[in-house]
């Protein structure tokens, strides 16, 4: 089981970390790759915190469970470093990506004695500048790909420009500006 990648998701219910952990599985699935993508399901609301999981392999996936010590950990709301252990059982040589205006530097200390790859990403500012609002779900999805190295680039933006194609076919503008919010969150991710 070692060549299964394993990532998890905190969010805020409506910020979109469900969409995205799906999203990725989808993609990762369209490239021939077995995966797995899924919430952790409780009594959810708006803006109550979340969790999702993907899994990512070359091979037959055969653990059907949570994901308790991930190779990577992406917080899309970065309040959630002080209501949750976002870094609880993430793997050293993995790396966290934290949706924040903040540095690295001003994060660590958050990170309650975390030694791994810390990234950052102001997924708010991306997404306001490519979609006009604040959705922070497809800059995280770069983030965490680039990170994570789960598939290059180019594959990853001409699979996301399918999936968006599909979900988004009678809206182009919101196409674009996903792809745009992609795009930025690749370059930014830091």
């Amino acid at each position: 089981m070692k060549n299964i990648v394993e990532i998890r998701w905190h969010g805020r219910g409506g910020q979109g970390a469900k969409t995205a952990a799906l999203l990725l599985a989808d993609v990762a699935f369209q490239t021939g790759k077995y995966v797995q993508g899924f919430p952790e399901y409780g009594p959810e609301r708006m803006g109550a915190p979340i969790t999702a999981y993907n899994r990512i392999s070359d091979t037959d996936i055969r653990v059907h469970s949570n994901i308790y010590e991930p190779d990577y950990v992406v917080v899309v709301d970065e309040s959630l470093l002080e209501a949750v252990d976002v870094t609880a059982g993430l793997k050293k040589e993995g790396a966290i990506v934290i949706n924040t205006d903040k540095s690295k530097e001003e994060i660590i200390p958050l990170l309650r004695g975390y030694e791994g790859r810390v990234y950052v990403i102001d997924a708010r500012a991306i997404s306001i500048a490519a979609l006009g609002r604040y959705f922070p779900n497809s800059p995280m999805l770069a983030a965490i790909v680039n990170v994570s190295g789960v598939m290059d680039r180019e594959t990853f933006m001409n699979e996301m420009r399918g999936s968006y194609a599909h979900k988004f076919a009678s809206k182009p503008e919101v196409i674009e500006g996903n792809m745009k919010a992609l795009e930025m969150a690749f370059d930014q991710v830091r």
